[in-house]
């Protein structure tokens, strides 16, 4: 079973395969600030760097294998240009050497594939993921609906994951940025990243015709663990979970969420996300 290890005070997290060691994160949006300035006018600077120092020092520190992303490692929905195609080609170039990278492609990386065609380098696997070489880093790319990694189902989370991904023992995703409002007594107010952590419901995928005959749905096997990724950009916004009549942007939540409770990012458990 491939169970995920939040690392304290991290939005990322460190899961073991049955060839190799992973680190998890999902949202990483290169290129947000380029993005503030040409869609809110708004100016903020570039924090690329420290966003590259980040990741890499997390991959030095956990010495792992293969770095996961949920979706969504760039911002523009369209091609990447300029900044972020830079800040692109240089964390590539920084990753450590010996760490491939597999990416659930996310609704803002739907012309990264353009990108990495363009390179005489790239081709496609048997399976029509899209594999590039940077360096030493072997790069694939999987559709949106997702990838099985051994136990660990893998998908982004703006479509309905791959019927290979319902098969696992853990599904993890990004896309809703997870947050919390939290209040003091006396009227203030922070917000935090979160964690959300629990089993999948079988309501809405039941509905479902490409999902007949998985085995949980009928109550053959127990659910699969669900890990909703916080965003490791800090300056995305993301959904207010424990706010009342917040939608969440998954097609499949809230309503497929089932005993599920909220961490913050330092371990510390809030409990069901319901409730808070």
């Amino acid at each position: 079973m491939a169970t995920l290890e939040p690392i304290p005070e991290e939005p990322a997290a460190v899961v073991t395969l049955e060839a190799e060691r992973a680190l998890v994160i999902a949202d990483y949006h290169a290129g947000y600030e380029v993005g503030l300035r040409q869609e809110r006018g708004v100016e903020v600077p570039s924090r690329a760097i420290n966003r590259r120092e980040r990741l890499c020092s997390l991959l030095e520190r956990t010495g792992i294998d293969r770095l996961i992303v949920l979706g969504d490692l760039m911002h523009s929905i369209g091609d990447p240009g300029g900044a972020e195609r830079g800040e692109l080609e240089v964390l590539f170039e920084s990753l450590p050497r010996g760490v491939d990278v597999t990416l659930v492609r996310g609704n803002h990386d739907g012309a990264i594939e353009r990108w990495l065609e363009g390179d005489a380098g790239a081709e496609k696997s048997e399976n029509g993921e899209l594999e590039r070489r940077i360096g030493g880093t072997h790069i694939q790319i999987s559709d949106g609906a997702g990838i099985r990694l051994d136990g660990l189902g893998c998908c982004h989370g703006h479509t309905w994951p791959d019927r290979s991904v319902l098969g696992a023992a853990t599904v993890c995703l990004g896309h809703e940025h997870p947050c919390v409002r939290l209040e003091d007594e006396v009227g203030g107010a922070r917000i935090e990243r979160v964690w959300l952590r629990g089993k999948l419901d079988p309501g809405p995928f039941r509905k479902r015709e490409e999902y007949q005959g998985v085995g949980w749905l009928d109550g053959e096997t127990d659910p699969p663990e669900v890990v909703v990724v916080p965003a490791f950009n800090d300056l995305v916004g993301g959904t207010w979970t424990n706010l009342e009549g917040q939608s969440f942007l998954a097609p499949f939540f809230p309503e497929g969420f089932a005993e599920t409770e909220a961490y913050l990012l330092d371990g510390t458990r809030l409990g069901p996300y319901r409730q808070l």
